[in-house]
């Protein structure tokens, strides 16, 4: 059984988000388009509600869930972005939403976690550590986990960017999006392999993140270590069904240097004013340092998410 979902389910979720979510901008890039020498689009998700496509999947992984289940609310782990679009969500629909995060989590993303009315717990120190710990917190209070990365309903969620990327560039010949436990590249892959199987899905990770990457070459779940990293939203260990999604949605995946990121960061600020995070900007940062290959357009950079500390971003971008 595929771990991909039906494209009618991801239409159903489209229907679902619709006044919920924006339908983000698809805008040309002038500038990477002449680096890569291919024409190069950017979907932005870091202008999404919450800051992230992340909204997608949790709003609708949770409007799915039946009223009777409702009652002892739901619980995530999250590096930052599930956990705001899980709070966002369970605040529109009357849930009670507890999100555990790791100790190092940005805190824009802590404090617009805590302003949509949900419990933070940022007591573990990685993010693994906070995923066992929101586990624990499900088995022990009935609390319902919501899945960061797997699941019908959250793939079906995510999905809907790559509805609209079909939608407003038929002619795409390629999708470049970061990775962490691939629930992103799952729910485009819903899309594209059934509507436009020609199209390429290409997945970034940061060395520090490469959970996935690593996993792929092996064959086998491969654990990574819990470095300091600015691309937050990637980091994690992957598992059976994450590797499942990796196999079946990705045509290739590239591994970037931490300072790549950095870079990106900074070059969408001044070529594209944009506030990008570090998981955000992997794509670009692949891009940049021409490590997917690229040698047809038109290329669609995801831009998933801009929810970065105003310090550290001022540090990084200047």
């Amino acid at each position: 059984m595929s771990v991909l979902v039906p494209i009618e389910r991801v239409r159903e979720a489209a229907d679902r988000l619709r006044g919920v979510i924006v339908r983000t901008p698809l805008r040309h890039s002038e500038a990477l388009s002449r680096i890569t020498g291919v024409e190069t689009w950017l979907k932005l998700e870091c202008l999404q509600e919450t800051g992230s496509f992340k909204l997608r999947g949790a709003y609708n992984a949770l409007a799915c869930i039946p009223v009777a289940r409702r009652a002892n609310g739901v619980v995530a782990s999250s590096a930052g972005n599930h956990g705001l679009g899980v709070a966002r969500a369970a605040r529109q629909l009357g849930i009670a939403a507890t999100i555990f995060v790791p100790s190092t989590a940005p805190a824009v993303k802590r404090d617009g976690i805590r302003a949509s009315g949900a419990t933070v717990d940022s007591s573990q120190p990685d993010y693994d550590s906070a995923m066992a710990a929101a586990l624990e917190h499900a088995a022990r209070t009935g609390a319902l986990f919501v899945n960061p990365c797997a699941g019908d309903d959250l793939l079906a969620g995510q999905g809907t960017v790559g509805l609209e990327i079909l939608d407003e560039l038929p002619a795409v010949r390629a999708v470049v999006a970061p990775v962490g436990g691939g629930g992103l590249v799952g729910g485009i892959a819903s899309v594209l392999r059934s509507a436009a199987p020609g199209v390429r899905i290409l997945g970034v990770q940061s060395e520090r993140t490469d959970a996935m990457a690593r996993s792929l070459a092996a064959g086998r779940v491969v654990e990574i270590g819990h470095e300091p990293t600015l691309a937050e939203g990637l980091a994690g260990a992957i598992d059976e069904v994450g590797l499942a999604i990796g196999r079946a949605a990705l045509d290739g995946i590239a591994v970037v240097p931490e300072p790549a990121i950095a870079a990106a960061i900074g070059w969408l600020w001044r070529e594209e004013r944009l506030t990008v995070e570090g998981s955000g900007a992997a794509g670009v940062a692949a891009l940049l340092a021409r490590t997917l290959g690229l040698t047809a357009g038109p290329v669609v950079v995801v831009v998933s998410g801009g929810n970065i500390d105003p310090a550290r971003h001022a540090s990084i971008a200047r």
